[in-house]
C-alpha cells in the first residue's frame, strides 16, 4: 500500500448539493426554495434577530450598566512570573509575550509588585507600579518606561 491508494472510509464524505441542474437532478427549477415568498428571492431573508415583527428578544430584555468605549485594556504582569528568566536579560513585550507569560500586547503592559526578585532584570515597558520599580532596582535592575 503506497499513498495513491488511500481512500477515505465509504459513505464519510458526502457529494455537495448541487442545485439548479435540471429538473433530473431533483433540485432544479425552484432549486429547493419553493415557489414563491421572500426567501425564495434572490437576497430575500430576514435580517439575524428579526422576529417576524414581534418585539425582539435583544428589545425586550432590560440593559444594565455602562461600556467605556475609550476603556483600556493593560496587561498586569507580576514580579513573581519574572523569575524564569535568566539573570541579566532584557524584558520587553515580545520577550513576555513568547515566553508565555501574555498572550497579547493589549493597550500596555503593566509589572506589579507581587512577589519578590533577587537577580538583576532589565526592563523595557509601559507601565511599572512604584513598589515594583524600587525592588527590581534594589536587585540592581533597570527600569525603562517606553
Amino acid at each position: 500500500m503506497d499513498l495513491s491508494e488511500l481512500r477515505p472510509p465509504e459513505g464519510s464524505r458526502k457529494k455537495r448539493k448541487r442545485v439548479g441542474r435540471g429538473t433530473g437532478s431533483g433540485n432544479g427549477k425552484t432549486s429547493g426554495r419553493g415557489s414563491k415568498g421572500q426567501n425564495s428571492r434572490s437576497g430575500g431573508g430576514v435580517k439575524p434577530g428579526f422576529e417576524g415583527g414581534q418585539m425582539p428578544l435583544s428589545r425586550r430584555l432590560p440593559k444594565r450598566g455602562f461600556c467605556n468605549i475609550f476603556r483600556k485594556d493593560i496587561i498586569a504582569v507580576n514580579i513573581e512570573q519574572l523569575k524564569g528568566f535568566p539573570e541579566g536579560s532584557v524584558i520587553d513585550s515580545d520577550t513576555l509575550i513568547s515566553s508565555g507569560i501574555i498572550k497579547k500586547k493589549g493597550d500596555g503592559i503593566k509589572i506589579l509588585g507581587e512577589g519578590s526578585i533577587d537577580y538583576p532584570l532589565s526592563l523595557k515597558v509601559d507601565r511599572i507600579s512604584r513598589g515594583a520599580r524600587e525592588k527590581i532596582e534594589a536587585a540592581g535592575g533597570s527600569v525603562e518606561v517606553i
